[in-house]
């Protein structure tokens, strides 16, 4: 899932690059401590979380590489299991500053009707601004809307819901997951890779299955998934480089950092998922690669590829956390 980034995100970073200008580094730092603190929290709010112009600045300079990257990753693996399929309007619920939309543009070439709803104006606004960078985005519809049980959705295409559910209640989250498979031939949800964030995403995806959906990815089957509860959780990680606010704020040095990411992507329509999927950092070690794969069973089990395999080693050598297993020829 590491796969160069697209020009996308160079154009991304770009349209970034100037959003903290005249704003103080130290009023930056804080707004993102906050905000950081506030998205780790386990208390839903009833209140936007980004509340004014320097929010969303910190927040979108903070946070929207690593969101698109996320989201980037699940969507390629579900475009991947899809491969004739291409969204004809696309709607973002929770976007915020848009970066999904961003992750839409980077995947599927062409324009469409695409909708932002967001219930912090702040954030729409300056999502608005930063899209002109790019002329498949010019056209995007940013729109406030309270983003819970009485939230009702057009039909579309494809729905996605990303870093959204954490800030919701149980009910307001189940109603968000209802409303999505009602209104989209496919729903894509991204939440941060924690136990509570997979937790979320496996709720979200029984809904989806009730509701006649066929699992694409990250699972290679539409069946329960093989983790027992509390013993581990399913993610995956997206590399994203540090802009300067990242190391100001975490103080590090290296020009990137790696964000982990659960998701789950689903259609109402056929699917072709991944035989396996490579659910942790492949273990390379002299002559062979252990590779730890959720398999059609289901089931979690490891296997060895060794020299003897011949291209199917080197392709293990090459393998990454969150890639299809084996390798399409």
């Amino acid at each position: 899932m590491n796969a160069p980034a697209p020009p996308a995100a160079e154009t991304l970073r770009a349209a970034l690059a100037g959003l903290l200008d005249g704003l103080p580094p130290r009023q930056a730092s804080r707004a993102v401590e906050r905000l950081i603190a506030s998205y780790r929290g386990a208390t839903p709010t009833d209140a936007p979380i980004l509340r004014d112009r320097a929010d969303v600045a910190a927040y979108a300079a903070y946070r929207m590489p690593a969101t698109f990257e996320a989201v980037r990753s699940a969507l390629e693996a579900f475009a991947d299991a899809v491969p004739e399929w291409v969204p004809g309007g696309h709607l973002d619920v929770g976007g915020g500053t848009g970066a999904a939309a961003w992750a839409v543009a980077a995947t599927w070439d062409g324009e469409r009707p695409v909708t932002v709803l967001d219930w912090a104006e702040p954030a729409l606004a300056l999502g608005r601004e930063i899209a002109a960078a790019d002329p498949a985005l010019r056209d995007v519809r940013w729109q406030r809307a309270r983003i819970g049980a009485a939230l009702t959705l057009e039909s579309t295409d494809l729905v996605t819901v990303s870093y959204v559910l954490n800030e919701l209640t149980a009910p307001d989250r189940t109603a968000l997951v209802d409303a999505a498979a009602a209104a989209a031939q496919a729903v894509v949800i991204v939440e941060p890779g924690t136990p509570d964030g997979y937790a979320r995403v496996i709720e979200a995806r029984e809904r989806l299955i009730a509701a006649g959906f066929h699992i694409a990815a990250p699972c290679p089957h539409s069946e329960a998934c093989p983790i027992v509860p509390g013993t581990d959780w399913c993610h995956f990680s997206a590399r994203v480089s540090r802009s300067s606010l990242h190391r100001q704020v975490k103080g590090g040095s290296l020009p990137y950092e790696d964000e982990k990411f659960s998701y789950v992507a689903a259609a109402r329509f056929p699917v072709e998922p991944a035989p396996a999927r490579v659910v942790r950092k492949p273990q390379i070690r002299k002559g062979q690669v252990l590779l730890d794969l959720c398999e059609t069973d289901p089931a979690l089990n490891r296997t060895t590829v060794t020299k003897r395999h011949g291209d199917l080693y080197k392709a293990a050598r090459d393998a990454d956390w969150g890639d299809a297993w084996p390798p399409a020829p």
